[in-house]
Order: structure tokens, then C-alpha cells, then sequence
């Protein structure tokens, strides 16, 4: 799906506009977010303790490392065109449903919740859930927030912000 501009992102609003493809969360993805955000704890790296002794028989992803695949997936389900800046501003109402153990597919699925100017910047809820191959409650629900600029061409062929 392409949106274009402030118009096209509000004949959305209340539509589930799709899901991204499926991406396999494997152990090295795992350890590098572990890494990266000195978060080592052993659930989530160590895979001979997780099978004996933790409550899933295999590590997990981190609740983190899911939530930053929005961008990754979002950009799979929605090409946002003519922006000249794109924030992302929060997420709202986040709620963890689900452990994801190592080797598991997710997907986002997403529905355009709201679609608001605020004077030339473009504020979208989109509900995100992450979805779980083979099980029915999702990883995460959330309302996750973008801010967008959009350019426009005026009679002089300058470029403004929308």
C-alpha cells in the first residue's frame, strides 16, 4: 500500500491496512540485541539454562527486541511517500500478551486507529499487534504513534510542508 499524503493516510482511518510478511526470530538476532542493549539476562542467551530450568524449554526474545520491528514491519505493510520528516513519536496502551521463543515467525498486523493535522504535522495511531505463527494470543497490542511531515508543491513550485 502507498499513501501519498495527509488525504490518502485519513481514508484509512478505522481500516485494518494489513500485515507485513513473516520474520523468524533466531538466537543470533537474540544475542545481538542482547549486545547492543547490555540486557544479557539468561532467558534470553543462555539456551542449555532456558531448557532445563526456564518456563518456555527454550530462550526468548526480549519484549524490546519485538517492539523494535515495528519500523522493519510497518514499512512492509505502508510505503509512506513525499515526507520530508517521519518521527517516531510513542506507543500507547502496550500491553505483552506472549513470550516469544527462539525460532518463532512473527507478524505485524495493522489497523490505522486515527489520523490527525495538527496544523501541518500529521499525527497517526496505528494499532500494532504482533502476531505469533501457530498461536492464537499475540506477543503485543499497542497504538503506536507517527508523526509525519509531508511536502507539497505550491503554484511556484517551491516545496512547503503539509
Amino acid at each position: 500500500m502507498i499513501i501519498n499524503n495527509f488525504t490518502e493516510y485519513k481514508a484509512l482511518e478505522g481500516q485494518m491496512v494489513g500485515f507485513s510478511d513473516w520474520h523468524t526470530i533466531d538466537q543470533n538476532q537474540i544475542n545481538r540485541f542482547a549486545e547492543a542493549t547490555l540486557d544479557d539476562q539468561w532467558i534470553h542467551i543462555n539456551e542449555e539454562k532456558a531448557k532445563k530450568e526456564g518456563p518456555f524449554t527454550s530462550t526468548i526474545a526480549h519484549g524490546y527486541l519485538l517492539l523494535s520491528l515495528i519500523p522493519y514491519l510497518w514499512k512492509q505493510i505502508a510505503e509512506v511517500r513525499n515526507v520530508k520528516m517521519e518521527i517516531n513519536y510513542g506507543i500507547e496502551n502496550l500491553k505483552f500478551g506472549q513470550a516469544v521463543p527462539v525460532n518463532s515467525d512473527v507478524k505485524l498486523q495493522a489497523t490505522v486507529k486515527s489520523v490527525t493535522d495538527l496544523r501541518g504535522t500529521i499525527k497517526v495511531v496505528v494499532e500494532a499487534k504482533l502476531l505469533i505463527r501457530n498461536h492464537a494470543k499475540p506477543a503485543y497490542t499497542g497504538d503506536v504513534i507517527f508523526l509525519y511531515h509531508f511536502l507539497e508543491k505550491n503554484n511556484s513550485n517551491d516545496t512547503i510542508l503539509y
